[in-house]
């Protein structure tokens, strides 16, 4: 009876996974793998956390060649160009065109090469904001990547370029926000993240990341009732169809299938997505079917 229980949590975790994608464009990715605590859950100083530039080497010429294959070659072009001035320019030339660089790949939606020129200014320029901004695109270059082997380096940057933000400002909360994100989401133990995040929410009880990531944590430890309860509080700040999605996830996981359904609707309404509609269909079907 628990293993059927376990399979269908399993289940349904993995089609949130595979409708990330397209709820919307995700902040947050907050599905970890659970894992046995036995340390202290409090979060660790800045001083231990923080590194001096990036944790791990990631071959920007690679990545830009991938994302090149992406876009549009008149584009693309304009990208080589641009990079063959970056690499002969002087130090403070290169924060410039760094800067160019990174939005161009911005605006084509290619995260992973943008956050990589957002460190370079970064590591210049170290401001709040700038460490910020590339913690956030290097975020979401690993939420939205599939490469396996590229993941683990995108999130070591973003922790690296959170723990440089909370050095800066220890009372920031979007780098305290995001630091916890990186630690769930695999840098370290997870009820330190969780805890860090528990700290922003206590400060700021309407911020939205740090929410978020509880709530998808949450559903994947298995505490519905809980991810319930910090969804609710969400949509009554601001409704989004992945935190519909997210709330009908945990109504479903406890058998509460009039609520799921509803929420589920309410999710596909928001999102105007066909394919999260399809699926909410078939769903809202087979949920119909039980009751």
């Amino acid at each position: 009876m628990s293993n059927n229980i376990r399979y269908k949590q399993l289940g349904i975790i993995g089609a949130i996974v595979l409708l990330i994608a397209f709820l919307f464009t995700r902040d947050i990715k907050g599905l970890v793998k659970p894992k046995e605590e036995n340390g202290k859950g409090g979060p660790a100083s800045a001083a231990q956390m923080a590194p001096a530039g990036p944790a791990q080497e990631i071959s920007l010429t690679e990545v830009s060649a991938t994302a090149k294959n992406l876009i549009s070659t008149s584009l693309a072009a304009e990208i080589t160009s641009l990079e063959t001035t970056f690499n002969g320019a002087s130090e403070k030339d290169k924060v410039q065109t760094a800067k160019l660089l990174a939005q161009k790949w911005d605006d084509v939606e290619q995260s992973a090469p943008s956050a990589m020129y957002l460190e370079v200014v970064a590591l210049q320029e170290q401001t709040l904001d700038n460490w910020l901004i590339t913690g956030d695109r290097f975020l979401k270059a690993f939420d939205n990547t599939r490469d396996s082997l590229l993941q683990p380096a995108l999130l070591q940057n973003a922790n690296a370029a959170f723990s440089n933000a909370v050095k800066i400002d220890s009372t920031s909360n979007d780098a305290k926000t995001g630091l916890g994100i990186t630690i769930v989401e695999g840098m370290g133990m997870p009820m330190q993240g969780i805890a860090m995040l528990m700290d922003v929410v206590k400060k700021d009880p309407k911020n939205l990341k740090a929410n978020m990531s509880l709530g998808t944590f949450a559903i994947k430890s298995g505490q519905f009732d809980k991810a319930i309860a910090r969804f609710n509080d969400i949509i009554a700040i601001k409704p989004s169809p992945d935190a519909y999605f997210y709330l009908a996830t945990a109504y479903e996981n406890l058998g509460k299938n009039t609520e799921a359904i509803d929420a589920y609707l309410k999710s596909k309404k928001l999102a105007a997505n066909p394919t999260l509609s399809k699926f909410i269909d078939d769903k809202v079907l087979a949920l119909k079917s039980k009751n």
